[in-house]
């Protein structure tokens, strides 16, 4: 981890100096600092920075511009600032939770195929709970690398060693339904959406936690490629297509969270990891699947696979009516025509749920907006000669559609909430680079935490 969090300063550390939007003169610095602030044209604007030298030349310190809030994770840009070395923050900046796993966040790197490591930075943050800044920054790493990896390092079978490494650190116990066993254990459109793949389709179930606590289960869409399948995408969709297994990536990494925090849960993970290939078998359009649940399913389009297998795993997960049911895909572009990459939307009919959901959202800066479960466009589902259609015909509410979808699947469990994920960030931030990104679960982590500590 480029980004070391210490609990103390060193004796060789150097201040980071925090300064409010024009608020140079009220900020107690010494005058050469203010002076050298002033000839750099420095306002303390949210998220600038300035080095500052020393008598030789060489760096003594830094400033951070808050702008009008609180740092936040907005101190991860000096991880990609700050000369190596040992650092501290001079004051405490608020929320220095917030602020040391921002620090940490920032300094995030992909290195497997050759990217170099960022810089090696030791700081110190006053005031913060650097076990779980650690704990909750692993988590999110985890998901940031599985997303980052490529298929033909990350299809189905390097997706259940991924679960099977996790549930190994933490004491998990992991069983996995693969290929035909599937029809056989009654997941049926999980088999059919990942049949056509060379990489057998599976079910991965981890469990970790003691039975007599507070069920809480999570549900990710695993689909490790998505060509489309028969209905296949342009080349230009295919391109971030490896992303496809967001969903399961983020859920590992909340349950990493979960797990290093030993929280007072008996934690389910089910990941239906498939490919959704084109081959002599693949699903068609115009073919009628039997789900798990008995509902029949007309296939309108081979593309929105997502919802299908999500649908025979939430099915699995409702029979146990857990006290928290999350599930998280990448499951339509629909969610980013209406809110754009960073603001992912959520589903839920748990009004109390919503709300703290939301309000954990804006705590932690993972933001979050809740979308209607719009029963009125139930019935844009319809089928002429099954019980539903995957895809609707007139090309609305999309999200919002999908997300009907997958209600129906889920009967017995009132605190159900569905997330439609990017997982992925198309431009930099001060706390993460430009690909894979854990979404919601800092959120999801927040609620977990304190309803289950």
């Amino acid at each position: 981890m480029p980004v070391e969090l210490l609990d103390q300063p060193t004796t060789t550390s150097r201040p980071v100096y925090l300064v409010a939007h024009n608020q140079q003169a009220a900020s107690g610095l010494d005058q050469s600092v203010l002076n050298w602030m002033e000839a750099n044209d420095f306002t303390g604007a949210a998220g600038s920075s300035l080095m500052v030298p020393g008598a030789n030349g060489a760096i003594v310190a830094a400033v951070l511009g808050t702008g009008e809030r609180k740092v936040g994770l907005a101190a991860g840009s000096l991880a990609k600032l700050l000369p190596e070395g040992d650092w501290h923050l001079a004051s405490e900046p608020g929320d220095a939770d917030q602020a040391a796993l921002g620090l940490v966040l920032g300094g995030y790197a992909f290195t497997r195929y050759g990217k170099k490591v960022g810089r090696a930075l030791r700081l110190s943050v006053p005031g913060a709970d650097t076990a779980k800044a650690r704990r909750i920054a692993d988590g999110v790493f985890l998901a940031r690398d599985l997303v980052n990896t490529p298929t033909n390092d990350m299809g189905p079978n390097e997706l259940e060693k991924a679960v099977r490494d996790l549930a190994s650190v933490h004491g998990a116990a992991v069983t996995v339904i693969t290929g035909d066993d599937l029809l056989a254990k009654n997941f049926p459109m999980i088999h059919a959406v990942g049949r056509a793949s060379a990489d057998a389709p599976r079910l991965i179930d981890m469990t970790w936690g003691p039975e007599s606590a507070p069920k809480v289960t999570l549900v990710g869409k695993g689909v490790c490629f998505d060509t489309g399948g028969l209905d296949i995408k342009p080349p230009s969709g295919m391109l971030l297509m490896k992303k496809d297994m967001g969903g399961a990536a983020n859920v590992l990494g909340l349950a990493s969270m979960i797990m290093a925090a030993r929280l007072n849960v008996r934690l389910r993970v089910l990941i239906p990891a498939v490919e959704n290939s084109i081959s002599a078998n693949a699903f068609r359009p115009g073919d009628i699947l039997t789900s798990r649940k008995g509902t029949t399913v007309e296939i309108g389009n081979t593309d929105a696979e997502g919802r299908l297998v999500l649908a025979d795993a939430l099915a699995l997960a409702d029979d146990e009516k857990p006290d928290l049911l999350i599930d998280m895909a990448t499951l339509t572009g629909a969610a980013r025509v209406a809110l754009g990459p960073d603001l992912p939307p959520f589903y839920t009919d748990d009004d109390a749920l919503a709300g703290q959901i939301a309000a954990a959202s804006v705590a932690v800066e993972d933001p979050l907006w809740r979308m209607p479960l719009w029963s009125p466009y139930d019935a844009k589902l319809n089928s002429k000669i099954a019980d539903i259609n995957n895809v609707t015909t007139d090309g609305f509410a999309g999200s919002i559609t999908a997300a009907l979808f997958l209600r129906r699947f889920v009967e017995q469990t009132t605190a159900w909430a569905h997330f439609d994920i990017m997982a992925w960030n198309p431009e930099p931030r001060a706390h993460g680079p430009f690909g894979g990104e854990a979404q919601g679960i800092r959120a999801l982590e927040r609620i977990i935490s304190s309803r289950y500590a």
